[in-house]
């Protein structure tokens, strides 16, 4: 035996500790017959605890074969199984990757092929029920379990937003995805507990119970004592949890089922029946390092390590069911044999199944499947009436952007009983910049409520609501706060359907204030017009309108692309232009608009022209629409010159092919991009054009300078300006 091969160690170990009865002494006092176990359930849950240890050595073998691709394993955690044969397959679980013990136990309770999927999974194959060979993850549909990538707490909000989201569906009488008794569970480990992610979802769960709403959520803390390299402190997590308020608190040791299956009977009687959160602290070991790469020694006594694979919970387990005399000892090292014979079995046919073959099928999967679902049925006027009381007989007046948005939002969550509306400030208050004003009173706090400042928190609402049915619209205040829980978008929300071929989604439409060109405002955090951290995100779809007119048929389509589509949307919007009314000169009104009929909706991947002029064609956006605008008049009256304003309105993905007809007369092509100069959509569009138009047309591109915002009025010294659209088109003409 290599000893310096710690899976044979392990492996060897188990023949060793049972032929010479030599056990690890029971850290715990709990029982089988304390906890209500029986032999059939204790040696079902052994069971489960040793098909995820074989396939933890399987995927060493695979690896050394370079047939597998993935060696974080669930050694050490196995005592998660109790904690699945306890909760309902109903009850959503979002598993962090030492959960393999807990996947094969729930899937015992709908006989769903653990084993088969398992193999599929660390082979990459695309017949990877799952993720179709893009991840080795834990998730199944049938399972309810959505699956995770390699994790870092980034899962939690998101666990405690769906947590919320069955008592929301509840109030709002919509049919929720999951039972209404359910309860979520959310594992993971001693380490990332001390990542932001974890801590804001916690104490986010402890506000939601400081102001005495359900949250039937537990908290799995798989405390191993380490993470990779680094030790947690001894006795740090229940310190820091065990007395925190609104989050109960219950510790088990993860080596004993007994224990683990006591602690999960009331963690699940808190949960479902009292509705709290649920703190459940289960003291485990790590086994085989941190994955197949991880050289323990390098960073523990060999002590240490001996000791640890010692204390294992296959060991702990054995001692229990030879001291019940449920099993001999033959009988075990049989039990454990055929285990692995079946699992090397399954093994030997999961290798032969195909994997991915090209990148059309890899990125087949990152856009969500259509909802097999018609467009639901516009508000009736009637409705409408008695919705907007008073100012229903105003709606018609022009209006600014702000306005209109307003107004919008309104008859959207008339027409969408199912949505949800909420950030920072927008109930009550109306938002910052009260486009959000009156929509509490319209729909109700069950529908449109405020959220604490944790954007993280703010997104994993979103999506938790999404799980569930709901269709979200949540608002970060400024687009720079976005960068706080960008993670959330990037690695959770944008991935769920590529890591589940499209079987989970959590659509939604994100408003986010955007941009520059506010008079008197400084620092990026409220004036920022970078959001190239966005565009490449695969998947998400981006718009952004920029008047009141194209923020209604825009923020429609958007909605409509979540509802129908699944697709996760952030709609920009431009704050400096939410009270504009004049555009040419003071007191012309120019830029005020009226409300478009219900039926009007803009259409996916499609620009549109403001103006036609055979000169030159302006591709712009957002505030460099309203520039352009102006620029046009001038250049059109003063030098003769006739241009075209393109609002390219869909930012990502951007409407190529539409561009590729609207410039096909044009030879001279300006870019006005209010973005920095590095990382704009001029450096796409540019790169687009180089590639794709021919004959290529005259190009030049007018940007933000790469600096951050200043206060004041020296923003207007980096950003573009009227005056240096004009001085450019003329320069191609």
């Amino acid at each position: 035996m290599d000893t310096l091969d710690r899976a044979q160690v392990v492996d060897h170990n188990f023949y060793h500790c049972i032929q010479n009865q030599h056990f690890p002494i029971p850290k715990s006092q709990a029982t089988p017959s304390t906890s209500k176990l029986n032999k059939e359930d204790y040696v079902d849950l052994f069971h489960s605890q040793l098909v995820s240890r074989h396939l933890d050595l399987l995927a060493r073998v695979f690896k050394e074969k370079n047939q597998g691709f993935y060696t974080i394993g669930s050694s050490g955690h196995e005592g998660n199984a109790a904690i699945a044969r306890v909760f309902r397959a109903t009850d959503m679980a979002f598993l962090h990757y030492r959960s393999g013990a807990f996947f094969i136990q729930r899937a015992k309770q709908k006989k769903v092929d653990y084993l088969q999927d398992q193999t599929l999974s660390l082979v990459a194959s695309a017949a990877d029920p799952i993720s179709g060979g893009r991840h080795k993850v834990f998730g199944s549909v049938p399972l309810t379990i959505p699956p995770q990538t390699s994790t870092i707490a980034s899962h939690l909000p998101k666990a405690v937003g769906m947590a919320f989201a069955i008592t929301q569906a509840k109030s709002m009488k919509q049919t929720g995805r999951v039972p209404e008794d359910s309860v979520v569970l959310c594992s993971f480990g001693d380490a990332s507990f001390n990542h932001s992610t974890a801590q804001g979802a916690l104490n986010a769960a402890r506000w939601i119970g400081q102001n005495q709403l359900p949250l039937p959520i537990v908290f799995i803390c798989e405390d191993n004592g380490i993470g990779i390299s680094v030790p947690t402190a001894a006795h740090w997590i229940e310190q820091t949890i065990a007395h925190a308020p609104h989050l109960h608190y219950i510790a088990c040791d993860g080596r004993n089922l007994a224990d683990v299956t006591r602690a999960a009977l009331l963690a699940e009687k808190v949960a479902r029946v009292q509705r709290k959160a649920v703190f459940l602290h289960m003291q485990t070991v790590r086994l085989l390092g941190h994955a197949g790469s991880d050289i323990e020694s390098q960073y523990l006594d060999q002590s240490q390590i001996t000791q640890t694979e010692l204390d294992d919970p296959i060991l702990h387990g054995s001692r229990v069911i030879l001291e019940n005399q449920w099993m001999t000892a033959d009988q075990l090292i049989a039990l454990y044999e055929t285990v692995k014979n079946t699992v090397h079995k399954k093994a030997e046919w999961a290798v032969k199944q195909p994997k991915l073959q090209s990148s059309t099928d890899i990125q087949s999967t990152i856009i969500p499947p259509k909802r097999q679902e018609r467009p639901l049925p516009l508000p009736t006027e009637e409705k409408r009436l008695h919705l907007f009381g008073k100012q229903a007989t105003s709606l018609q007046q022009p209006r600014n952007l702000c306005q209109l948005l307003n107004i919008t939002l309104t008859d959207l969550m008339l027409q969408y009983s199912q949505t949800v509306l909420f950030g920072e400030d927008v109930g009550k208050k109306g938002g910052v910049y009260r486009v959000t004003a009156d929509l509490q009173m319209r729909f109700g706090k069950k529908r449109v409520f405020d959220t604490l400042l944790d954007e993280q928190t703010i997104l994993g609402t979103a999506m938790g609501l999404a799980h569930n049915g709901l269709l979200p619209i949540p608002e970060i205040q400024f687009l720079a706060y976005v960068h706080n829980a960008v993670d959330q978008l990037r690695g959770e929300a944008a991935t769920l359907s590529f890591f589940s071929k499209g079987q989970f989604t959590n659509p939604m439409v994100l408003r986010v204030p955007s941009f520059a060109y506010q008079r008197g405002f400084g620092g990026h955090f409220h004036n920022d017009n970078a959001f190239g951290f966005l565009r490449e995100i695969p998947g998400i779809v981006i718009a952004c309108p920029y008047n009141g007119e194209s923020a209604a048929k825009l923020l429609r389509a958007c909605l409509q692309l979540a509802y129908l589509e699944q697709r996760v949307v952030i709609f920009m919007e431009p704050i400096a232009r939410y009270m504009t009314k004049d555009l040419h000169q003071i007191g012309d009104n120019a830029f005020l608009c009226h409300y478009p009929a219900l039926s009007e909706i803009a259409r996916f991947d499609e620009a549109q022209c403001l103006t036609v002029g055979e000169d030159l064609a302006i591709i712009t956006y957002g505030n460099g629409c309203y520039l352009s605008l102006q620029a046009q008049r001038r250049l059109q009256a003063e030098h003769h010159v006739e241009a075209t304003v393109i609002d390219l309105q869909w930012l990502a993905p951007l409407p190529l092919q539409h561009l590729t007809t609207l410039l096909k007369s044009h030879r001279r092509v300006l870019i006005v991009d209010e973005c920095r100069k590095t990382g704009s959509i001029s450096e796409q569009l540019m790169t687009w054009m180089l590639e794709t138009l021919t004959p290529l047309p005259k190009i030049k591109r007018r940007t933000a300078e790469d600096c951050f915002i200043p206060l004041g009025n020296a923003w207007e010294y980096i950003l573009p300006s009227t005056e240096q659209i004009i001085e450019d088109a003329l320069s191609l003409c």
